[in-house]
């Protein structure tokens, strides 16, 4: 049966949700089956949700979704023929007016505004070379105790001990720093990170001549500055049809000031000739550590793969209502973002299944006038 798949993607949902199980399972079938809404308790009006409008609050507030065993049945939907692709990041959820709500932190962007809310940190499995979709596997709020770095190689080590195959991981420049690369030291995972174009990084130290204490740092190599540049260990022009003509040079054996212990190679992609009019594009610097390396020619493709995870912040926000509901406690909060990814995945099982979200939705509405899924496929 075509289904079979998702059917039983949901029947594990059903069975590792806690407190209040149905009616938070109800919460999510209004989800996918409500295109828009005005509000966040106008999903109570959804045929499928078969209780009163306080009942969506009252269920976040009363359930338990157990997190181990939720990330255990997402981290088993993914494929391992291939070395697994990860990409990590954080995103805001702006909350100015909730004065009384506990753990809410500043968080400033990139063009200098600062808000006050909570931030998430979220680790996706990226199943498609091309494409947009992202599929979470953790999605989990930064505690005022932590850092977006800290939470990150957290997840990361709790999503490679489930895997049966070493991934590779790739994070924006937030976490190309040397405190990132020590947090995932003795983590079983190849990462490959975005660095800052004004980061510097120090080369393997000269042999010991002897005297004194023996160096920890090489030359000096600035990013943003060619006279410091050394010799590339390899360099190749390829040609992409998307982007254009690409240059991608590769140094080796260079480390933060902080982690001398951690090698990496550092990769300068440069867009020579591109496609289109009027299309401009600075240099990316990459970073790799990890035990073998992809080829350079396909390395950056790789990287560019991250972005997916930005597009499905903006689906979660806008389509999954993720940050609509103004919750008065940090607990229920917290447990709404729990349920983010379980609709993510049950739209990904629902492709995979070549159904549209039209069909999907039918047969989400079909099912609960047969009275079938209040406790789904017993």
């Amino acid at each position: 049966m075509i289904l079979t798949q998702l059917e039983k993607f949901r029947q594990g949902i059903y069975d590792c949700l806690g407190k209040a199980k149905d009616a938070v399972f109800e919460l999510m079938d209004a989800v996918l089956t409500s295109p828009s809404i005005p509000s966040f308790v106008s999903l109570s009006q959804s045929p499928v949700f078969r209780r009163q409008w306080s009942s969506i609050y009252a269920a976040l507030h009363d359930s338990r979704p157990p997190k181990r065993k939720l990330m255990k049945l997402l981290v088993q939907e993914v494929e391992t023929d291939e070395q697994p692709f990860l990409a990590g990041d954080h995103s805001f959820w702006a909350r100015p007016e909730a004065k009384t709500l506990k753990e809410r932190t500043f968080h400033g962007d990139s063009r200098g505004s600062i808000g006050i809310g909570q931030s998430y940190s979220t680790l996706a499995w990226i199943p498609e070379a091309d494409g947009s979709w992202a599929l979470p596997l953790k999605h989990e709020r930064i505690t005022s105790f932590e850092t977006p770095a800290s939470k990150a190689a957290f997840q990361l080590k709790q999503i490679t001990r489930e895997l049966g195959k070493r991934p590779l991981a790739a994070y924006d420049r937030g976490y190309g720093n040397a405190k990132f690369v020590q947090a995932t030291e003795k983590i079983d995972a190849d990462l490959l990170l975005r660095l800052a174009s004004n980061r510097c990084v120090w080369g393997t130290p000269d042999a010991y001549k002897g005297r004194g204490a023996p160096c920890k740092h090489g030359h000096k190599f600035k990013l943003n500055d060619p006279q410091t540049w050394p010799e590339g260990t390899e360099t190749l022009e390829v040609e992409d049809p998307k982007v254009g003509r690409v240059k991608v040079m590769r140094w080796s054996g260079f480390h933060f000031l902080q982690s001398p212990n951690r090698a990496m190679e550092i990769i300068r992609v440069e867009v020579l000739q591109p496609v289109g009019r009027n299309r401009k594009f600075q240099p990316l610097w990459l970073a790799w550590l990890g035990q073998t390396m992809p080829a350079l020619e396909d390395i950056w493709h790789k990287y560019l793969r991250h972005f997916a995870l930005e597009h499905w912040y903006r689906f979660a926000k806008q389509r999954l209502y993720w940050t609509l509901p103004q919750l008065s406690s940090t607990q229920a909060a917290e447990r709404w973002s729990d349920l983010i990814p379980l609709l993510t995945w049950q739209l990904w099982l629902a492709r995979v299944a070549k159904l549209t979200p039209r069909c999907l939705g039918n047969q989400i509405r079909i099912h609960y006038l047969q009275d079938v899924w209040h406790k789904p496929f017993r």
